[in-house]
């Protein structure tokens, strides 16, 4: 039977769920490992890394509970911006760590690829991508 790392009960005493500064880290390197041609087409895009969703958000998506939204795409997607519209602010991705690590910890995933799928997913509406398109993507990270 293979050993774990943590299977020793001691060693979980050190263990700690990443702080928002560590989960910006992940998200910085999940965003590095999708192929280089989808990274490039990103210029411009800014990803940030919150706890939770802003009541607002919530308000406007009609959602029940803070923990339902595991990332949000705001701004407005490539196919549908004009270089004429004055003074556009920068779409952005925000990642929820919360209702991500609770996402994780019901499911037989890294921690990593649910970052990178919920990544790919916003930047997917970014650019009004397809889910296979997305799945593609997905696929062609490290």
């Amino acid at each position: 039977m293979p050993q774990y790392p943590l299977s020793d009960p001691l060693a979980w005493r050190t263990v700690k769920a990443p702080s928002l500064i560590a989960f910006e880290v992940l998200a910085t390197a999940a965003f590095r490992r999708l192929p280089a041609r989808f990274r490039g087409m990103c210029e411009g895009l800014v990803i940030q890394v919150d706890d939770f969703p802003t009541e607002e958000v919530l308000d406007h998506m009609d959602l029940e509970s803070e923990f339902d939204l595991l990332g949000l795409f705001q701004g407005v997607g490539l196919p549908f911006r004009s270089d004429s519209a004055p003074g556009q602010m920068p779409n952005m991705i925000w990642l929820y760590r919360r209702p991500i690590l609770d996402y994780w910890a019901e499911h037989d995933e890294t921690l990593g690829a649910v970052v990178t799928h919920v990544l790919v997913h916003e930047i997917g509406h970014h650019f009004g991508l397809s889910d296979d398109d997305m799945e593609t993507i997905e696929k062609g990270a490290d």
